[in-house]
């Protein structure tokens, strides 16, 4: 796993720590932190680090910061470009407004007004173009001809993966007893920073990375798979088609193993990131607990260190998830109850749920469209419980009286 001497002159620990003090000051520093009850939960000695409380809550400053501090006097002038619908366009955009470099940032016109309302509030101009981000990748390119600018790359470029890679220098300095690292992957760019960190360190620390199993692209690549992508993930921030040919290279020749996560391990851990360590992250950023949680025997007894890479999660979208993750554990349920349509009918199974002491949130009633007789009804009935076994003891006390109940499973 050692990295090879061609990949040495563009990423290396000396380049790495060249780009630490080069953005000192100008990025937070962000604190990395034990926590007792994910350790308790996982088996593993969990350590996390921060990164959601940058400014633009994402590691990504560091290495747009690294590349811009980088650029030629005529460079600034002109400007930069980079093509992004995510954190890199925020990164960019903050920190080329406060140098004084223009930053123009190309979204397909199917990015959210947020996005796009976020990235401009921090100094981006944006131009909307295509349908795809394949697309407007494209027209950034043609930009970048066309006005003499230069085009920060979000993932495959050695300034950028440097300066990544600056999340692993202030790891290990808090935590430098870690046997493992647990790093989401998109394009590559923050692995292969903090892995060639890791591997320069004095005692072995495996490196594993995490994708979204809807998106296993660097998964394929590393694994020899062809394993189909693409669908709706909670970790957007990670659903790259392709990863950068630069930072593949470095994953191939130093990441120890990548592993998929599905999409109620993401949303289980997110949920749980907030409910115990009460902070905010995107499905990217907690797609390192989702591993740990998705394969226990693999970090058993480990001392793992989990980077909370971002947290830009949109409200409604995050409070889809808290309640999911509620209905997964079993403290909220929507009940279907079949019923005849009668005065009283919908009284005597409230009283059940009363007798239980569960708390009735929603009642939706359905007489037209069913399958029963005329005279029946299906009623569901959201409700909210102490835990699993108060609704199941409520659901049991309900077929007794001779109703037909059954609890809607989520996908």
């Amino acid at each position: 796993m050692d990295q090879p001497t061609s990949l040495a002159p563009q990423l290396d620990l000396a380049t790495i720590r060249a780009a630490a003090d080069r953005i000192a000051g100008a990025v937070v520093r962000t604190p990395t932190m034990h926590s007792i009850t994910l350790s308790k939960i996982t088996g593993a000695d969990i350590w996390l680090k921060f990164e959601n409380q940058q400014f633009t809550a994402a590691y990504k400053e560091r290495g747009a910061l690294n590349a811009l501090l980088q650029l030629s006097d005529e460079q600034r002038a002109r400007g930069v470009i980079a093509a992004s619908a995510g954190n890199h366009s925020q990164g960019l955009s903050y920190h080329g407004t406060r140098l004084g470099v223009p930053v123009h940032i190309v979204m397909p016109r199917t990015t959210p007004a947020v996005k796009i309302m976020q990235t401009e509030a921090v100094g981006g101009q944006v131009v909307l173009e295509g349908e795809t981000f394949d697309e407007a990748s494209a027209h950034a390119r043609k930009l970048e001809a066309e006005m003499g600018l230069t085009f920060v790359h979000p993932f495959d470029d050695p300034h950028v993966a440097a300066g990544q890679g600056t999340v692993a220098l202030e790891l290990f300095e808090d935590a430098p007893h870690l046997d493992c690292i647990v790093v989401p992957i998109g394009g590559g760019g923050l692995i292969s920073g903090m892995a060639t960190v890791a591997k320069a360190q004095a005692s072995p620390v495996e490196v594993v990375g995490v994708e979204a199993r809807l998106f296993p692209s660097s998964y394929n690549a590393f694994h020899g798979e062809d394993l189909p992508f693409g669908g709706d993930t909670l970790a957007e921030g990670i659903a790259v088609k392709e990863p950068g040919k630069f930072t593949q290279a470095v994953i191939d020749a130093v990441v120890d193993d990548i592993l998929l996560v599905d999409e109620p391990r993401l949303e289980t851990a997110v949920s749980l990131l907030l409910q115990i360590e009460k902070t905010v992250v995107e499905g990217a950023g907690a797609a390192g607990l989702a591993a740990v949680l998705a394969y226990p025997e693999r970090f058993a007894g480990k001392s793992v260190g989990l980077v909370l890479c971002g947290g830009n999660i949109d409200t409604r979208l995050l409070a889809n998830v808290l309640l999911r993750d509620l209905a997964r554990s079993g403290r909220l349920a929507r009940l279907r109850i079949t019923l005849q349509d009668r005065p009283g009918a919908l009284f005597k199974v409230m009283a059940e749920f009363d007798r239980h002491g569960v708390n009735i949130i929603e009642i939706y009633h359905q007489r037209i469209f069913t399958h029963l007789p005329a005279k029946g009804l299906v009623t569901d009935i959201e409700c909210e419980a102490r835990d699993r076994g108060q609704i199941e003891a409520l659901i049991a006390s309900l077929a007794a009286k001779g109703y037909q109940v059954s609890a809607v499973e989520l996908n």
